[in-house]
């Protein structure tokens, strides 16, 4: 396992997981040129456990049960990564939402707001 560098702790970046180009391309008008939103559809796509810590924050898609099951991120990720990096979803339905809640999710969001509350996220952790 390589020591990740003081600049890579550094960097600005966050995940976002789907597949929707367009949920994509209305989040990436409002990223700031020293961030950089990293597209995945797996946790394994973002590397082990601890390169994942290396992002700020994950943004996940409840309507993406196609492609990946929004459940077992967030499982991976708390219970069997044990990791307390924030998550950000927007879409599903009342009955995910309480699933991913009861699994710690932290906020839930519309598609539309979740493009709208992004710069203060970004702001939020830009430390």
């Amino acid at each position: 396992m390589a020591t990740p560098t003081i600049a890579a702790r550094l960097k600005r970046r966050f995940l976002l997981m789907t597949t929707d180009v367009a949920v994509r391309e209305r989040l990436q008008a409002q990223v700031p040129s020293d961030w950089e939103m990293v597209a995945i559809t797996s946790l394994d796509e973002a590397g082990d456990w601890n390169e994942i810590l290396l992002y700020r924050f994950l943004l996940l898609d409840l309507d993406e049960v196609e492609v990946f099951d929004p459940i077992d991120v967030i499982r991976t990720l708390r219970m069997e990564y044990l990791l307390q990096i924030a998550v950000l979803c927007f879409g599903g339905d009342a009955d995910i939402q309480d699933e991913m809640r009861m699994s710690r999710a932290d906020r839930f969001y519309t598609r539309e707001e979740i493009v709208t509350v992004l710069p203060q996220f970004l702001a939020q952790y830009a430390w």
